[in-house]
């Protein structure tokens, strides 16, 4: 089994900053990559962003590139997602989830999630 913990949501007004923590414990040597989802009522959970969590690579969806950051401490077992420059449509619940094998991008193909951190970007 793998717990995850995330923190860090918030409000923040647009063109601002948060930096998401994901505390990952738990059986994580079987962990191919984690990764931050986001979903906001109504839709489908969407991909924003995956690292792979023993070795290198980093993915993310198009609309966060070049204003998202993805990063680890393996030393820490946690997780990032600093945002920045964050837009109204940011707004979302997001989720860390840890998968052992699968495509990057999708849910299902993820066997761990956390309860979701809330990130509210003004206007």
């Amino acid at each position: 089994q793998v717990q995850l913990v995330e923190s860090g949501g918030g409000l923040v007004q647009a063109g601002g900053r948060l930096r998401l923590s994901c505390a990952a414990s738990g059986r994580l040597f079987n962990i191919d990559a984690i990764s931050w989802f986001r979903q906001v009522p109504g839709k489908e959970r969407e991909f924003v962003s995956a690292i792979s969590w023993f070795g290198f690579g980093e993915y993310y969806t198009d609309s966060v590139k070049g204003r998202f950051t993805i990063s680890k401490d393996n030393a820490k077992n946690t997780l990032y997602l600093q945002m920045n420059s964050l837009k109204p449509e940011d707004t979302a619940v997001y989720y860390c989830a840890a998968q052992i094998r699968g495509a990057r991008s999708v849910p299902s193909d993820y066997r761990y999630w956390g309860q979701g951190t809330q990130v509210t970007v003004s206007s």
